[in-house]
C-alpha cells in the first residue's frame, strides 16, 4: 500500500496549518493541489484522515496517529535528501523560521538581506507569532526565543544584540498633564497600555534599581494583542493616552525624534538577547547550515 510521498508531505502541510489555503500559503503551492493530493490518500489509504467543515480542518484519530509518526519520519527523508546540498556551489531550498514579532521587527532585519544577497538560491519563510510554539510541529527548520522559552534539547546559538532593555516612555503632552512617575509603583495611578499575550497572560512590567526589582500590574485605558497589536499601543502613546513598556528598540526612534520622552530610565530592565535554536540533529539542512554560519561570522565581523 505505497502511497506517494508527495501525498503525504501534502496531508501533514494541511494538518499542520489547520487548512487547505493556510496550506497552500505555507507551502507555496494551490490549495485545490493539496486537496486533490489528501483525497487521494485518502482513497489509497481507506481511511478518512482529515475532517472537514466550512471553517476549519482537523485531523480524525487515525490522521493525527499518521501525523505523529510521519512527521520525524519525512523530516529524516528531507535531511537524506539535503545531504545533494552539499555538492552544490551555494545551498539552496526552503528555510521556515518561527520567531516572535519582535524579532521580525527588531533582529531579523540587520539580517535577513545580507543573507539573501548572499545565498540567492534559498527561499525563506518567516512565521511571526507571540505564542510558544512547538517549531518541530509547525514544520519550522529553526526559530528565534530568548533563553527562558528555549527547549532544553535544542542547540541555541546568539543572534542579535546581547543585551537589551524594557523601556517606558509617554508623550510629552501626558507627562506635562499626569506629571512622570518617580517610581515603578507610581504607575499604578497613571494610564498604562498593557499588552496580553495569546495564552490571555497580561504583561508584567518589570523594572530594577541597584539591584532592587519591582514588578508592577498597572491598569489604564487601553489593552492590546501582544506582537499583532503592539503599534497601536505606540500610537496611542504617541497621542498622549498613557504610559507604554515596551523594547527599547522599538520605542528609540520616537524617542529620539521626541515625539515620547523617557519614563522611570534609571529602572529600566536589561535583559540578555535573542537566540537561534534548532534541534540538535546530526544532519542539519543545508539552509539552517548556512544561516548559522552567517550568522556566527557577521557577529565575528568576517
Amino acid at each position: 500500500m505505497a502511497a506517494d510521498i508527495g501525498d503525504l508531505n501534502a496531508f501533514v502541510t494541511v494538518a499542520r496549518a489547520g487548512g487547505f489555503r493556510e496550506g497552500a500559503r505555507a507551502g507555496g503551492v494551490s490549495a485545490s493541489g493539496l486537496s486533490e493530493a489528501v483525497r487521494r490518500l485518502e482513497s489509497k489509504l481507506g481511511v478518512r484522515l482529515l475532517n472537514r467543515t466550512t471553517r476549519s480542518v482537523a485531523p480524525t484519530e487515525a490522521g493525527a496517529r499518521l501525523l505523529d509518526r510521519l512527521g520525524p519520519a519525512l523530516a529524516e527523508v528531507e535531511a537524506a535528501l539535503d545531504i545533494v546540498n552539499g555538492y552544490r556551489d551555494t545551498p539552496a531550498g526552503p528555510l521556515r523560521l518561527n520567531v516572535p514579532v519582535s524579532a521580525a521587527r527588531l533582529v531579523l532585519p540587520a539580517i535577513v538581506p545580507a543573507f539573501l544577497a548572499a545565498y540567492p538560491d534559498i527561499r525563506l519563510e518567516v512565521i511571526a507569532e507571540d505564542g510558544f510554539v512547538d517549531m518541530l510541529a509547525a514544520g519550522c527548520d529553526a526559530g528565534i526565543r530568548y533563553d527562558e522559552r528555549l527547549e532544553q534539547d535544542m542547540i541555541a546559538v546568539p543572534i542579535g544584540p546581547r543585551e537589551q532593555r524594557f523601556a517606558t516612555a509617554a508623550s510629552p503632552d501626558y507627562v506635562a498633564r499626569r506629571g512622570a512617575p518617580a517610581h515603578p509603583r507610581d504607575l499604578l495611578g497613571h494610564a498604562c497600555l498593557r499588552g496580553q499575550f495569546a495564552s490571555g497572560a497580561m504583561d508584567v512590567w518589570e523594572f530594577e534599581r541597584a539591584g532592587e526589582i519591582v514588578k508592577v500590574e498597572p491598569s489604564g485605558p487601553l489593552l492590546v494583542r501582544i506582537g499583532s497589536a503592539t503599534d497601536l499601543a505606540v500610537d496611542a502613546a504617541i497621542a498622549g493616552t498613557g504610559i507604554i513598556y515596551l523594547f527599547e528598540e522599538w520605542l528609540r526612534p520616537h524617542l529620539d525624534s521626541g515625539a515620547l520622552v523617557p519614563v522611570l530610565e534609571p529602572w529600566w530592565q536589561r535583559f540578555s538577547g535573542p537566540f537561534l535554536y534548532y534541534p540538535g540533529r546530526r544532519y542539519l539542512p543545508a539552509p539552517l547550515r548556512a544561516l548559522i554560519d552567517f550568522v556566527a561570522d557577521t557577529r565575528s565581523g568576517r
